[in-house]
């Protein structure tokens, strides 16, 4: 059984040889692995960052015992007690005050003594409170992005939208994208500051993260370099275009690719698997937007079509809104510069050879 928050540990046990190894061990292991389930007040991810109360309580209690934190997310929390008591994490945080659970609704595996006893000097209600408080700041602001706010066109009777407008024109051609929604979708970003910077760590023009600059390979020292950030953002936008290519209508498809962009791929799938199931077109972005909506409501994303739990998805419904309320205002400027041709073939070689490599 999990030693209730505050319990006092004798002596003896603290000393006996073997249970030294429970803490010893997630010291040497490098490592505390923390079960949880999907929620707002558990664990959710936002834009690359993993909030919720207990999670951030989870990484601070890591970051004082020198670890790095696993997060390993259950479908319920049947599911979170049987891995708990199966040795499969050191603790689990629970969305509500689980029985023998410790004050913040977690309990600690039984082989754990003294990880309990280490938490019951640790804990106190007031960093739950400042965990609470510090998540809300973040959230109250939206997403908190240090910028430069430009006006949203240059240069309205000369057709200039920005400054980065040729190389809009450049890294959307070989993507069949439409360098002004891309334009739209830049200034929702960072309002065209190269060196904008989230308090999620996102820099740049189209404000990527530092995991999908890795993944995108864009070099950290790039992130805010306005061709390399743009040109990786179109990489980026491809792969989602390759990922709702079951999509056919491609307006249909650049409302999901945006969505993706903003909130992740896998929700806006859960978003889609709970419209088919109630009848709609899952491939009609109005039909599919109420669902993102709805992820933020138990019913909703503990639903078992839900693969991906919790969503902020009042936050991505209305960053497609702008950014298609934006591209309206500027698909009077023209597609192409006077006088240009289409270098899409020049352009795709170009592509490949300079970032496929």
């Amino acid at each position: 059984m999990s030693t209730p928050w505050g319990d006092t540990i004798c002596v003896a046990q603290e000393t006996a040889p073997d249970e030294d190894f429970d803490l010893d061990a997630i010291e040497r292991s490098g490592e505390l692995i923390a079960l949880t389930v999907s929620g707002p007040d558990t664990y959710y991810d936002y834009r690359g960052m993993v909030l919720g109360v207990h999670a951030v309580l989870c990484q601070q209690l890591a970051d004082s015992l020198g670890v790095r934190l696993r997060i390993e997310v259950c479908r319920d929390t049947t599911e979170l007690s049987r891995r708990l008591s199966q040795g499969e994490g050191d603790l689990a945080a629970y969305p509500f005050a689980a029985p023998d659970s410790l004050q913040p609704g977690w309990r600690v595996a039984a082989d754990k003594p003294r990880l309990a006893g280490m938490l019951a000097h640790w804990y106190s209600p007031l960093k739950m409170e400042r965990a609470r408080q510090r998540e809300q700041q973040l959230l109250a602001t939206g997403g908190m992005v240090r910028r430069k706010v430009a006006s949203p066109m240059l240069n309205r009777t000369g057709g200039v939208i920005s400054q980065y407008d040729a190389l809009f024109r450049r890294y959307c051609q070989p993507i069949r994208w439409d360098w002004r929604l891309m334009a739209a979708q830049c200034y929702q970003e960072s309002a065209f500051d190269a060196h904008a910077v989230s308090w999620a760590g996102a820099k740049g023009l189209m404000q990527i993260m530092p995991a999908t600059a890795d993944h995108l390979g864009l070099d950290r020292a790039d992130m805010e370099n306005p061709e390399q950030n743009i040109a990786a953002a179109a990489r980026y936008l491809n792969e989602l275009d390759d990922k709702f290519a079951d999509i056919r209508d491609r307006r249909e498809r650049q409302n999901f690719i945006l969505a993706a962009y903003n909130g992740g791929a896998f929700h806006i799938r859960d978003a889609m698997a709970l419209a088919r199931r109630d009848g709609r077109n899952a491939f009609h972005w109005k039909e599919v937007e109420p669902y993102v909506l709805r992820l933020s409501q138990p019913a909703y994303y503990q639903d078992t079509l839900v693969k991906h739990g919790y969503m902020r998805g009042s936050e991505t419904v209305e960053y497609v809104r702008q950014i298609r309320q934006r591209y309206r205002q500027y698909q009077g400027v023209p597609a192409m510069p006077a006088g240009s041709s289409s270098p899409r073939k020049s352009l795709n070689e170009k592509h490949r050879k300079k970032y496929t490599a």
